[in-house]
């Protein structure tokens, strides 16, 4: 059995996806990238405020299925550019700042709305 888990706090799926599903005690968060909530702006000028805003957006998914980012045991960082690698993980770092999870970051060709970084994680509840 599973359970989708969505939050209107959190940008709507621009697919046949949602942001989440919870199976078991272990949640599978879809990958996010840098819409502000409740519109479609989208943080990409800044590669800092970028990459906030997509933490900020699983951080509120993760709050939705009754965690945070603690419970978070792994992600998946797709970038468009490795040369802003640096910056990303410095912002990324922010978050996780004791017991990081696991992680791959990979150089891709695009990304959905030509953005600079998506990130999905895996948290245990």
């Amino acid at each position: 059995m599973h359970k989708i888990i969505n939050t209107e706090n959190a940008p709507a799926p621009i697919g046949p996806y949602s942001q989440s599903t919870l199976a078991g005690n272990t949640l599978y968060v879809s990958g996010q990238i840098a819409i502000v909530p409740g519109t479609d702006q989208l943080l990409i000028e800044d590669i800092e405020k970028e990459t906030h805003q997509v933490m900020k957006n699983m951080g509120v998914i993760l709050k939705a299925a009754g965690g945070d980012y603690t419970n978070v045991v792994k992600c998946g960082i797709f970038v468009s550019d490795m040369g802003n690698f640096a910056k990303i993980n410095a912002v990324y770092g922010e978050y996780f700042q004791s017991n990081p999870p696991a992680r791959e970051t990979v150089e891709v060709s695009c990304l959905p709305k030509k953005v600079n970084v998506e990130i999905s994680c895996i948290a245990v509840l």
